[in-house]
């Protein structure tokens, strides 16, 4: 497929906002801000960190000398869970209650490692921890959607270098999730097929998105990609959430993660940061038929590993905007997996 190097917009179809793409704008100098490589080299246990075990957090809790994955309850949680809100007599002044649960789930004990870096089997059990922890707040009543997340690197605010990734259950629907879940049902009533299968589908024949492939996962650079280097991760079965894989489909999800990862770090040679989550479906007890698990990667960087994409002007007051095409994104991806 033929794509234009002029300017033109394409359609998120999972969130029904438009992005607009300038590619020609990649041939502009750059005086911007630079910012300071992380450090790629960290100690196997670091005495300092919060994280590491046996090490004290900063809430006097000691950590349990642990070997492969931990999990706490977040000492800083974002959400309560006896959250109270006074109701606003104006219309104008909407609030509500949004009670939840956060918690920490350590990938491992090794301080220097990280996803891009794990063995298979630690990043597969890593996974089986998420699983495990998702369908723990997935059956609380209290629990409208669970959000697991992982913030890697300075430039994307992590304040913490270990291995690691969070869990958010909260009491009603986040935004995002409810744009998703509303153009997925959306395109259910209109084709009668789940809009990310038919996705899927579009995108293996074209390939020109196409980062990973194996047997049970795909990636790409979606043609919707707002991120310079975003990437979307699609299950080739259909079903809503983690706890619905095989463990064929967990190695696989685990494989796929270790493809993946690794390319950014090696395209910008350094310890690539990014934003990663899953998105299976609501917890609320529905089949929901319209939706497709996947996981969505967000990588900042855009020119260098010091150089990153910005949200700002016209992309705050706008409509997202980015200057890399997906498939040339995809294409430099691909060399490095």
């Amino acid at each position: 497929m033929n794509q234009p190097e002029t300017s033109h917009a394409r359609k998120n179809l999972l969130t029904g906002e438009w992005v607009l793409l300038s590619p020609h704008r990649l041939e502009r100098p750059w005086q911007g801000n630079v910012d300071q490589p992380e450090a790629a080299s960290l100690p196997a246990h670091d005495p300092d960190c919060f994280l590491c075990p046996g090490n004290r957090r900063a809430n006097d809790v000691t950590n349990p000398d642990y070997v492969g994955t931990f999990v706490f309850d977040n000492d800083f949680s974002a959400l309560a869970a006896d959250s109270h809100v006074r109701a606003s007599a104006s219309p104008l002044l909407l609030g509500r209650r949004e009670r939840g649960h956060c918690k920490v789930i350590c990938y491992t004990e090794r301080h220097d490692w990280r996803l891009s870096t794990m063995p298979l089997d630690a990043i597969r059990d890593a996974i089986k921890t998420l699983t495990r922890e998702f369908a723990a707040l997935d059956e609380r009543e209290d629990t409208a959607y669970v959000q697991v997340f992982e913030n890697r690197g300075r430039m994307m605010g992590c304040s913490n270098p270990h291995p690691h990734a969070q869990i958010w259950a909260t009491e009603h629907l986040p935004t995002e999730v409810s744009k998703e879940l509303d153009q997925q049902s959306k395109w259910l009533d209109e084709y009668g097929t789940p809009l990310l299968c038919d996705y899927r589908s579009t995108e293996l024949d074209d390939g020109a998105r196409l980062v990973a492939a194996n047997d049970h996962f795909v990636a790409v650079v979606p043609y919707w990609a707002t991120w310079p280097f975003e990437t979307l991760i699609l299950p080739m079965r259909h079903f809503g959430a983690p706890t619905d894989m095989t463990s064929d489909e967990t190695v696989a999800f685990a494989s796929i993660l270790q493809t993946v990862l690794p390319a950014c770090d090696k395209l910008f040679e350094t310890a690539a940061p990014y934003t990663m989550g899953f998105h299976p479906r609501p917890s609320d007890g529905q089949p929901h038929p319209e939706w497709l698990f996947h996981a969505h990667v967000y990588p900042p960087l855009l020119r260098s590993s010091s150089v990153r994409k910005h949200m700002v002007g016209f992309e705050m007051l706008a409509m997202a905007q980015r200057d890399i095409t997906p498939e040339s994104a995809a294409k430099q991806l691909r060399a490095h997996c």
